[in-house]
């Protein structure tokens, strides 16, 4: 587990993840094209939107949800 810290619509917030998570997110990030930052907080505002819990819970599901496409695309 590694907390890190992200700035999120101009506040630092704190987030605890896995390696791997914080790995694939990484990667997800840069092969998009934005930064870590710009992404998590997309990821955020999304959760915001749908009322979903909270942003650790949501950065894992992201992951898993893109995982699971690039399978279906292979």
């Amino acid at each position: 587990m590694r907390k890190r810290s992200v700035t999120i619509d101009g506040h630092r917030t704190s987030i605890s993840l896995e390696d791997a998570f914080w790995a694939e997110l990484s990667a997800l990030a840069h092969g998009s094209g934005r930064s870590l930052n710009a992404l998590v907080a997309e990821i955020d505002r999304d959760r915001v939107a749908q009322g979903a819990g909270n942003l650790s819970s949501a950065l894992r599901l992201y992951v898993l949800k893109e995982l699971k496409g690039s399978i279906s695309r292979a």
